[in-house]
């Protein structure tokens, strides 16, 4: 799918380029939601059956749970880097990935001298 942005939140054109049938948007933030619900309803409508988006900071301001919970999306994840425990109670479509140990640990190695890039490939538990 590619997203033509002429400004922030707002997706001035979408377009689909293959065949789908299960579809996972991946995101650095999610606001409103909007563009995940707009490429999730454009998915469906070509034929995708499931929709999952992967997102690293969920905001999830305004109306984003109602967005989701409208929406064709199948599940949405998110780190836990900003809390949003409320909105996620709201939202039955919210699954929670931690990533408090790899940053814990990263700022541990930092502090410490040693290889961030290491966990790279070895991601604590």
């Amino acid at each position: 799918m590619i997203l033509e942005r002429k400004k922030a939140n707002f997706v001035s054109r979408m377009v689909l380029v293959g065949d789908v049938k299960t579809a996972v948007l991946v995101d650095d933030l999610a606001d409103t939601c909007g563009t995940l619900g707009k490429a999730a309803q454009t998915l469906v409508k070509n034929s995708a059956t499931k929709v999952y988006a992967i997102v690293t900071h969920g905001i999830l301001s305004c109306k984003a749970c109602e967005v989701i919970n409208n929406s064709a999306l199948t599940q949405v994840v998110v780190t836990n880097t900003i809390p949003y425990e409320d909105i996620k109670k709201l939202c039955p479509k919210i699954a929670t990935i931690d990533v408090s140990p790899s940053i814990a640990e990263a700022i541990r190695r930092t502090h410490n001298g040693e290889s961030v890039s290491y966990l790279f490939h070895n991601v604590p538990a």
